[in-house]
């Protein structure tokens, strides 16, 4: 099936959020190294940010480094880190009118890499075509514990009363106050978890899991992760028939 002309170009996510993975087994099975899995895995990400980009989707998150990837060895993660840094193109986002946003724990970064994401997201932050997110030394439970710290702090200031605490207090305090929650979930590489991303903010995303390596996530199975998402109806604890009959109505 052509993906492709089968979407429905008036019912496109407006957050995409993906799990990219798969670098190092798709590295083992060409009897590559990983590094080379994950230069592969960038050209992936360059090629998703201009299809998604024609679709039309707003914002892009990517899950791009945990807080526990930090425990890996020492040498991929050096070569993680520098892979980043040449990644980051400024000129690719200023030309596309993309503006780049990072969500993790940047204090941890290496000094030139938290440099040049600085400069990039300064540089693009009043480009308005999408938003691309990379979550970078992330995970929910840090950011859930950082929000919460952050409220608790406003209460023993007086700022606010803890009965005043409520759904959209928490999600304002969220790494990712600026953007709506995804509308689409996607992980790639087989397995079927969130792995520590965006636990509160998925609680009403659609998922979507694909056995496909991430260096072989082309636009064909993009477009086919958004098809299979316009065929579902989303009723957010409502029922079907009631979603029906709102949609009769707008």
């Amino acid at each position: 099936m052509n993906y492709i002309e089968q979407i429905d170009k008036n019912n496109i996510p407006q957050h995409i959020a993906i799990i990219m993975d798969g670098n190092g087994r798709w590295a083992q099975l060409r009897g590559l190294e990983r590094p080379e899995g994950h230069q592969a895995g960038a050209a992936a990400v360059r090629k998703l940010v201009e299809n998604s980009l024609k679709l039309g989707v707003r914002y892009l998150t990517l899950y791009t480094f945990s807080t526990e990837n930090w425990n890996r060895p020492v040498a991929e993660v050096a070569a993680l880190m520098a892979l980043l840094f040449e990644s980051i193109e400024e000129e690719i986002f200023v030309k596309n009118n993309v503006a780049f946003r990072i969500i993790g724990d940047m204090s941890k970064l290496p000094d030139k890499v938290r440099d040049r994401l600085e400069a990039c997201m300064s540089r693009t932050a009043a480009n308005d075509s999408m938003t691309l997110v990379l979550a970078l030394s992330y995970s929910s439970k840090w950011e859930i514990t950082e929000a919460v710290r952050s409220i608790a702090q406003k209460v023993k200031n007086g700022e606010m009363a803890a009965e005043d605490i409520d759904d959209e207090v928490i999600s304002g305090e969220l790494a990712t106050n600026f953007m709506p929650d995804p509308d689409l979930l996607i992980r790639t590489g087989k397995e079927q978890r969130l792995s520590n991303f965006l636990l509160w903010q998925a609680a009403y995303s659609e998922f979507y899991f694909t056995e496909v390596l991430w260096p072989d996530f082309d636009n064909d199975e993009l477009c086919k992760a958004v098809y299979e998402y316009q065929r579902r109806q989303r009723r957010y604890g409502l029922t079907g028939e009631q979603v029906t009959n709102e949609d009769k109505t707008e």
